[in-house]
């Protein structure tokens, strides 16, 4: 963005959005950390955002990406408690294992049973989350970058402490054991889904449990058939909340105005219908009144008889495959206040927000997360070039060593390699933004 703002590709649109974007005026208006996170270091908007708040801080639903989630059906049939300490995780994926044959019979399924699956590196499908019990309980909540801040405010990578060394080790004794789906290393998002959906799994991980697993609504809000495992205790409690997250969902560059724009202004009058609080949702999950197989939304009426568009049962339907086939995406914003007013929740957003706030936010002891800061073009291009091999480099060593182990040696040599890749460089960089936001 800002490389095509320097060659003078795109214009900035801040004048505009204070005298033609009314909408998203009043966006910035009411939560102004948004137009703080569009503004560069020189007070320009080069870019349109989209906003999508749901919970805020620690109670936000970015706040926990790869839920783990762990077949109750399983559970109850083999007589066994929702885990809680990696003890535990243990013991019940062991259960699972060796109760194989009979877990085929009483669910009819088709296939080995997996008593863990995931996808190794691959976002919300990480199974990294469980870790955070161990060491000093800050886990590796940012799988892109690797950092976290400490309650000091000091930007350190997550691979360097104990608590991950610890963690690695004892997910390679569960793959060694044959807890871990052998796959979990190499199967790509349409294999991990097929065999969710065979219900073959005891516990995956992803963002919402029924794109994986077939399941309903009805159960998930009942706390039936898939159930959200809490954090686990090892030598500590905790879960370290994602970096970015306590200000909700955002990405500050869904849309840009290009220099060759004969009237800008009427484009920026024009995109700022998407920013009209009936509008937005619609951009961002689907409509209502359309003649196909199925709408998101109805329209109805909030508690003051105003019209609001109303979420459809999605039943068994996955949510995201209807999202994906209805929604244009695209600069929007949708805040709280939102919700019942122009909007209902999303039931499958509720029942996620509701289990942060009840099953993770009270073991969330983390003070600060890594903010969504606006780099410049020079530190930007700096971070690019040393998460590249600092990222590849960590991401090759999670998963040799999950499924193969290591020594001592083999983790001085991945410090060795990381510090030679630039680590101590690239978290100055990260170290001076996160105290210029804190500041």
């Amino acid at each position: 963005m800002l490389k095509y703002a320097k060659q003078g590709v795109i214009i900035h649109v801040e004048e505009y959005i204070d005298e033609y974007m009314p909408n998203l005026k009043k966006v910035f208006e009411q939560a102004p950390e948004y137009k703080a996170m569009c503004t560069d270091a020189d007070g320009h908007i080069w870019a349109l955002p989209w906003i999508e708040q749901l919970g805020y801080e620690k109670t936000a639903i970015q706040t926990i990406d790869y839920m783990p989630f762990i077949n109750k059906n399983w559970l109850d049939f083999l007589g066994l408690e929702i885990p809680t300490t990696v003890d535990d995780f243990e013991a019940v994926l062991i259960a699972f294992r060796d109760n194989a044959d009979a877990l085929k019979k009483e669910f009819n399924i088709e296939g080995d049973i997996i008593p863990m699956s995931c996808i190794m590196n691959d976002g919300g499908q990480d199974p990294f989350v469980l870790i955070n019990g161990f060491g000093e309980g800050i886990g590796d909540p940012d799988k892109g970058r690797h950092i976290a801040v400490t309650d000091d405010g000091k930007v350190i990578c997550t691979v360097t402490t104990e608590g991950f060394k610890k963690g690695v080790a004892w997910l390679h004794k569960l793959y060694e054991e044959g807890l871990i789906d052998p796959e979990a290393f190499t199967q790509e998002w349409a294999t991990y889904v097929a065999k969710g959906k065979s219900g073959r799994y005891g516990v995956c991980f992803s963002w919402d449990v029924a794109n994986i697993a077939q399941v309903s609504m009805d159960d998930l809000i009942a706390g039936k058939s898939w159930v959200p495992m809490p954090v686990l205790t090892a030598d500590t409690r905790n879960l370290t909340p994602q970096n970015g997250s306590f200000t909700s969902g955002f990405d500050r560059g869904r849309c840009v105005i290009t220099a060759v724009a004969k009237q800008p202004e009427l484009i920026c009058a024009w995109l700022d219908q998407m920013y009209d609080p009936f509008q937005s949702p619609q951009n961002n999950w689907g409509t209502y009144g359309e003649d196909d197989a199925f709408d998101i939304f109805e329209l109805g009426t909030n508690a003051n008889g105003e019209q609001m568009l109303k979420h459809c049962w999605l039943g068994d339907a996955s949510p995201v495959e209807v999202r994906e086939a209805e929604a244009v995406g695209g600069p929007l914003a949708i805040l709280d206040s939102y919700y019942d007013v122009y909007v209902t929740c999303p039931d499958d957003a509720q029942y996620r927000l509701d289990w942060i706030k009840n099953i993770y936010t009270p073991d969330m002891h983390t003070k600060y997360v890594f903010p969504n800061v606006f780099m410049t073009t020079d530190d930007t291009k700096a971070v690019s070039n040393y998460q590249a091999d600092i990222t590849k480099r960590i991401n090759t060593a999670k998963s040799d060593w999950v499924m193969n182990g290591f020594t001592d040696a083999d983790w001085d040599q991945l410090q060795a390699d990381l510090e030679a890749y630039g680590l101590s460089k690239y978290l100055e960089i990260m170290q001076r933004y996160a105290d210029e936001y804190y500041k």
